[in-house]
């Protein structure tokens, strides 16, 4: 009973913060995102009699027992399957861990679809989505391919993840900047908990809708200057909820900044690139594919970049032979 995952990471265009239900991880809206070729997450999980414990191994670190979400999610794929087996989990990541890159998104992604195989489920796409939702709710986007939407559900039957278009849609191009590879102070699960305390997060609600289908309608459309402008203002938006926040939640860097100002001056010299950014530090810029190169040349000359990494529309989580151990 073993099997092995691969599983993109996502770049939320419009982005999900805060939740209705903590349990089940029901977002307070629905969201817009892209799924990215170059950041991946591969999984191997075995489920067996011999086992005496959960075993979780990352990035070649043994993790605690008791490291809670990994077990806690194993343990919802153990009662669907009526399985009692404890399992040996071996998990990498291709990517910086905790810098706002949505390792958890791939992480729980490929863990899900990897331990359902392991422990004999055939479950449906959008069963997949809904359990991986319940390990880290952005997981369910990363289960579909391509351009996804999360559905904004009541209920955990109606809050999953479906895709939009496939990867060959658009060639939107996401290019990353790494200025720090150290993890974020306060995780995105944490703070997501705050997220009433701050006093525009009631504007914020108030026309997040209109926002998203603005925003498909963009994507239908493929009209980049108008869907740049409007994930760039998504992403300041959001972390000003963030910044105002009790505690407030600051988890840009000067490098994040100076990124920020210079992909603005970029565009004034004509270059159409636009920046969006998670729940960290690292930046993501979104151009069209035939300016990639202008755009990596760019950040190769900017002091404090550590990596750049592009990426692609790529697929979902998907079964691989490759296991790990």
């Amino acid at each position: 009973m073993k099997a092995t995952a691969t599983a993109p990471s996502n770049i939320a265009f419009i982005k999900y913060w805060g939740r209705k239900d903590e349990t089940l991880r029901l977002p307070e809206n629905g969201s817009l995102s892209m799924n990215l070729s170059a950041l991946q997450t591969t999984t191997t999980v075995e489920f067996s009699p011999d086992y005496t414990e959960d075993r979780i191994e990352i990035n070649g670190t043994r993790e605690p027992n008791e490291s809670g979400r990994a077990v806690k999610h194993l343990d919802r794929v153990r009662a669907l399957a009526k399985i009692s087996d404890f399992a040996k989990v071996v998990t990498k990541n291709n990517f910086p861990t905790g810098t706002g890159l949505s390792s958890s998104a791939s992480g729980f992604a490929a863990l899900t679809v990897a331990a359902a195989s392991a422990a004999g489920l055939q479950l449906s796409e959008k069963d997949l989505s809904i359990l991986a939702r319940q390990g880290s709710g952005s997981a369910c986007r990363s289960i579909s391919d391509g351009f996804v939407e999360w559905l904004d559900g009541d209920t955990s039957d109606t809050s999953y993840a479906t895709s939009l278009y496939p990867p060959d849609y658009w060639d939107l191009v996401d290019v990353v900047a790494v200025v720090s590879e150290g993890k974020k102070d306060v995780s995105t699960s944490e703070g997501q908990k705050v997220v009433g305390s701050s006093p525009f997060f009631p504007v914020r609600r108030a026309h997040i809708k209109e926002k998203l289908e603005q925003a498909k309608t963009l994507l239908a459309s493929r009209n980049f200057p108008e869907f740049g402008e409007l994930i760039e203002t998504e992403a300041l938006e959001l972390h000003a909820v963030m910044l105002t926040s009790r505690p407030p939640l600051i988890y840009w860097t000067s490098g994040t900044l100076t990124i920020m100002k210079l992909c603005k001056k970029w565009r004034t010299e004509g270059l159409q690139v636009y920046f969006t950014i998670n729940t960290g530090q690292d930046i993501h810029l979104i151009c069209e594919r035939k300016n990639r190169e202008r755009v990596k040349s760019k950040l190769a000359d900017v002091e404090g970049v550590k990596e750049v990494i592009v990426n692609f529309p790529a697929v979902g989580a998907r079964i691989s032979d490759g296991h790990l151990f």
